[in-house]
């Protein structure tokens, strides 16, 4: 195995930027291993998820590397939160153009750095390879939820309310301003979306706290619609969500407003990395109490339901009329 040539060798690489990330937890050894070693608290089982980003495809080639590095391990910690998981370590494969700079890992490994004192997580282990193409970084994430606790997209119920964290659509509209599709749009309100495209922002906190309050659980990384529908196919269920009540950000409204077109946008973009879930309308006061504590908005946005016939939409989003949205399409896809 071979990194990018005009950086150290591999081991050196290893040794320099990211074995500093592993101290502090005895079972990466150093990353002077070939594997490591988790062992969850009593009563506790781990869950394990893994994502990759790839460049010019969820961040810009140039993008800073810091931010780049935040993005490709948060984007592992949000499904972590939406599955109740407190997380504890992850593993780290990068693979490196020829063309990159040692300034350049430097800056990547910062940004892990700053990130795993937030949340609390330590390198474990991983990969390092060269490849012709853009930078691709996968990571796999492991948290701990207690034994069987584990919240899951198929268990929402008939009858439940539709939550969201946060504000939906900023991260659609982010990659809209650096597209310069948004010309029009204010100096401050550009640069909230294009951070919130570039950094998002892991529920760590709440989703923990979900368990027990929410029956199904899903972050919402290909877009709002797409992700409802996940939870709908397993859980053999349709959803209705009303547009009007879906929370948008003052920057999103100001485009809206604008640009009323860009709703559809809202709806179905992806990396807004908010925890969607379901709960029985019971919950509604606990689940108050906890965004107040917790400072994190948690808005109802629509009802899960028995489907009338094997056909209907397994998602309908009401415009302020009542009358279905037609949206063109249903939100990221891969192929």
């Amino acid at each position: 195995m071979k990194v990018a040539s005009n950086l150290p060798g591999e081991f050196e690489l290893i040794a320099r930027y990211f074995a500093p990330l592993a101290r502090g937890f005895p079972g990466a050894y150093g990353l002077l291993d070939d594997a490591a070693v988790i062992a969850p608290a009593p009563g506790h089982e781990l869950v394990a998820k893994t994502d990759a980003i790839v460049g010019g495809v969820h961040f810009l080639l140039d993008d800073p590397p810091d931010l780049i590095a935040r993005k490709a391990l948060r984007v592992n910690l949000s499904d972590l939160a939406a599955k109740g998981a407190v997380p504890r370590a992850y593993l780290l494969d990068i693979m490196l153009p020829k063309t990159l700079t040692e300034s350049w890992i430097a800056g990547f490994a910062r940004g892990l750095a700053q990130d795993q004192d937030e949340y609390r997580v330590h390198l474990i282990g991983g990969d390092t390879d060269s490849t012709p193409g853009p930078v691709s970084i996968a990571i796999a994430a492991f948290g701990e939820v207690p034994t069987g606790r584990m919240l899951r997209r198929s268990r929402a119920r008939a009858g439940d309310t539709v939550f969201v964290t946060g504000t939906i659509g900023d991260s659609a509209l982010g990659i809209e301003v650096l597209r310069n599709a948004l010309p029009d749009v204010g100096a401050v309100a550009a640069t909230f979306l294009v951070e919130r495209y570039r950094l998002p922002r892991p529920r760590v906190a709440l989703g923990p706290r979900l368990v027990g309050l929410a029956n199904a659980a899903i972050d919402i990384s290909d877009g709002l619609v797409a992700d409802l529908r996940h939870v709908c196919e397993v859980s053999e269920l349709a959803a209705v969500v009303e547009a009007s009540r879906v929370p948008l950000s003052a920057a999103a409204c100001g485009v809206l407003a604008a640009r009323p077109g860009y709703l559809a946008a809202v709806l179905t973009g992806g990396d807004d990395y908010e925890i969607l879930f379901t709960a029985p309308p019971a919950a509604a006061e606990d689940l108050g109490r906890l965004s107040r504590t917790l400072d994190v908005p948690i808005t109802p946005i629509g009802r899960m339901k028995t489907p009338s016939s094997a056909t209907e939409d397994r998602v309908t989003v009401l415009d302020g009329n009542g009358r279905a949205m037609v949206l063109g399409r249903g939100g990221w896809a891969h192929f």
